[in-house]
């Protein structure tokens, strides 16, 4: 149990019957009335973002997760099939519990979030930026890079980016996973 003086950036609790990370707190003590604590917190199955007033001094159930590293595998009808990257234990993840799931190819390392004291998966998270390569988009113009126009391309995942009019297939470009983007062109 922890109280609401425990409260920190990145603390996980149980509230309303699910998780929630703590994203930002900040303490307040008014002139008149008692002390309380207002927070944002976000959902960690589905990253929605509340926010919430506790009294100063509320108990709450802070929830122990661990981040451990996996190797995604393969794709088959149960999910997605990892391996831990220490002890070599397989699991399959179901698509939903991981973001940035379009920029996954065999072989790539992620993060897993799992609950510590009953072993389950929370949510995978991909690193913030991958490295993909092209492997269809219109061919390039010379001369087209004065403007800000963007093309779309398909990567070899499958899913589609927006990239500048110079990019062309075969070449290599780096991707952010969280909102599926074009960052830079990888030489």
């Amino acid at each position: 149990m922890a109280t609401t003086a425990d409260f920190r950036n990145g603390m996980c609790i149980e509230y309303n019957n699910g998780f929630y990370m703590i994203v930002e707190f900040l303490h307040v003590k008014p002139g008149k009335g008692a002390a309380f604590v207002r927070t944002k917190l976000r959902n960690v199955q589905t990253g929605r973002v509340l926010e919430n007033t506790f009294n100063s001094g509320v108990k709450v159930n802070e929830v122990r997760i661990e981040r451990r590293p996996y190797q995604f595998l393969y794709k088959d009808d149960m999910g997605y099939n990892f391996m831990h990257v220490e002890t070599y234990e397989q699991i399959s993840i179901p698509e939903e519990s991981i973001s940035g799931v379009a920029f996954l190819k065999e072989g790539d390392n992620i993060e897993v979030v799992v609950h510590a004291e009953t072993e389950t998966v929370l949510y995978a998270e991909l690193p913030a930026h991958v490295i993909l390569e092209i492997t269809y988009t219109e061919p390039g113009v010379k001369g087209d890079t004065a403007t800000n126009t963007l093309k779309p391309a398909t990567v070899e995942t499958g899913a589609e980016v927006r990239v500048p009019l110079f990019i062309n297939t075969g070449e290599k470009i780096k991707v952010d996973t969280r909102d599926g983007s074009y960052v830079e062109r990888v030489r």
